[in-house]
């Protein structure tokens, strides 16, 4: 305290000094216009230019945590981008390995290509009408399959259209196996969802996993071997307890079905012929 006296009574007239001139300042602006707008114009000027400046300075420093915000999106983008193009490469390779395997299965066959003009998938049994008939080479007891696989089989022929027996229908009845082992079972709809089907009659000892692709068996004269059909979703044991019950993901979509394929093996009428005589005589 004594040191602010002491510098108070050494510099007091230094301090006089300033004071007089900061109220002769203020008098000269307050009651002089030209020199009050020019103060005013003046400090706003330089206050604007201080604020800019603080203003850089803490946009500069804060850099630093937009910097570290950056990095961490950056990090969890790529992680994103490395995902979807996992997950795109995955059904890619699903969809093109399907689409091998049919064209495979079906060499040497007549493919007679149709539309879907009635389609239901919602009853116990469903049908499927198709805008070809006899006039245009189809015949019952014929494969019906679209691109992504087997749909089902030529039930009704008439001149120019045709009924499908689906998979999704309760009568129907398809021959097929584990691509991977080659353990076959019978395909079976149970009703519900059109997206899925049960394979029945696997035998105990069978080796599948899930995701195993499943296909058609070959062993009858309406579809070759290799068809896809589709992929084992869940698996429980059979209701007698003698074999599995494997529930399959159907690869084809029977709610937007609309271009279907029907086939005709060039040796199915022979085999056709054997089977049905080999019939007649163990009936006797």
């Amino acid at each position: 305290m004594r040191n602010l006296i002491n510098f108070l009574l050494k510099y007091n007239h230094w301090l006089l000094f300033i004071l007089l001139e900061v109220v002769s300042f203020a008098l000269l602006v307050h009651f002089n216009n030209y020199q009050g707008s020019v103060y005013f114009t003046s400090a706003n000027r330089i206050s604007g230019a201080i604020y800019e400046a603080v203003n850089q300075v803490t946009r500069y420093f804060g850099l630093v945590d937009v910097n570290k915000g950056l990095t961490a999106r950056n990090v969890e983008l790529e992680i994103e981008v490395e995902r979807l193009s996992e997950a795109l490469r995955h059904y890619t390779k699903d969809s093109t390995e399907v689409v091998r395997l049919r064209r495979d299965a079906l060499k040497g066959y007549t493919i007679y290509p149709a539309k879907v003009i009635n389609n239901s998938v919602t009853h116990p049994n469903n049908f499927i009408t198709i805008n070809k008939g006899e006039a245009d080479g189809i015949k019952p007891e014929m494969g019906v399959v679209c691109g992504n696989g087997v749909v089902g089989i030529v039930y009704l022929t008439g001149a120019h259209h045709a009924i499908v027996l689906p998979v999704l229908n309760s009568k129907s009845n398809i021959s097929c196996k584990i691509k991977r082992t080659s353990y076959f079972g019978l395909l079976k709809w149970e009703g519900g969802s059109s997206q899925y089907a049960y394979v029945k009659d696997m035998p105990r000892h069978s080796e599948f996993s899930l995701g195993d692709t499943i296909v058609t068996s070959g062993h009858s004269a309406v579809f070759p071997s290799g068809i896809p059909i589709g992929t084992v979703d869940d698996m429980t044991d059979s209701h007698d307890g003698l074999s599995y019950l494997l529930k399959v993901k159907l690869f084809a979509d029977f709610a937007k079905l609309s271009d279907v394929q029907v086939i005709s093996s060039p040796i199915r009428k022979e085999q056709k012929e054997l089977e049905d005589s080999l019939k007649a005589i163990t009936n006797k």
